[in-house]
């Protein structure tokens, strides 16, 4: 199962709707790669700490920058907070982690949030509209990994009033494509599950 996200599980839907597909899971990893300036000491990451543990999971902090992207096979549930999404994308080819996480979402449960929700799907091209200036690194090639075929936009409500044309880039965007992308306001989350897509509202 693969859940696209804004900010977590920040929604009594999204833990309800985890909480009743984690059948005797016990153990969830949260990635801290994305946010390559703060890693574990990212303010998002006490919260989704304790989301986790809402629904009976024990957690431990991993970031694929210093341990082996092998390390989350051990885990039932794995969970990328937001950040820098080209940062991520780079982080994720460098340590030949595509195939893994391909591998959790299809037999485990893999969370993306934020900046995460943008790598995991087919492009950071809508991302790179908005926030260019993120891309440090010179990026060229910024196809996702593909987890699912859907196009989203986390954070939408929030950021409405924070970008210019915020709501008209995406529209131009969509034509541009031909594409359809789905607007996710924090605490909404697309859940990906046997090639069919849900979306939860918050």
């Amino acid at each position: 199962m693969l859940i696209l996200c804004s900010d977590g599980l920040s929604s009594q839907a999204l833990i309800s709707r985890v909480r009743a597909s984690i059948n005797g899971c016990s153990k969830a990893a949260l990635v801290v790669t994305a946010d390559n300036l703060y890693k574990e000491k990212n303010y998002h990451v006490s919260r989704c700490i304790r989301e986790l543990q809402s629904i009976g999971l024990s957690v431990d902090i991993v970031d694929i920058d210093t341990e082996s992207a092998e390390v989350l096979n051990q885990y039932d549930v794995v969970e990328f907070i937001g950040g820098n999404p080209y940062y991520l994308l780079h982080a994720i080819h460098r340590t030949n982690c595509a195939a893994t996480l391909r591998d959790i979402a299809q037999n485990k449960i893999l969370i993306g949030w934020s900046a995460a929700a943008f790598v995991f799907g087919p492009t950071l091209a809508l991302a790179d509209r908005y926030t260019p200036q993120m891309n440090e690194l010179g990026l060229a090639d910024l196809t996702g990994l593909s987890l699912t075929s859907q196009h989203i936009l986390p954070h939408y409500s929030k950021f409405l009033t924070k970008f210019d044309c915020f709501e008209e880039i995406c529209r131009e965007y969509e034509a541009e494509h031909q594409v359809n992308v789905i607007r996710l306001n924090d605490g909404d989350g697309l859940i990906v599950s046997n090639n069919t897509a849900e979306l939860c509202k918050a």
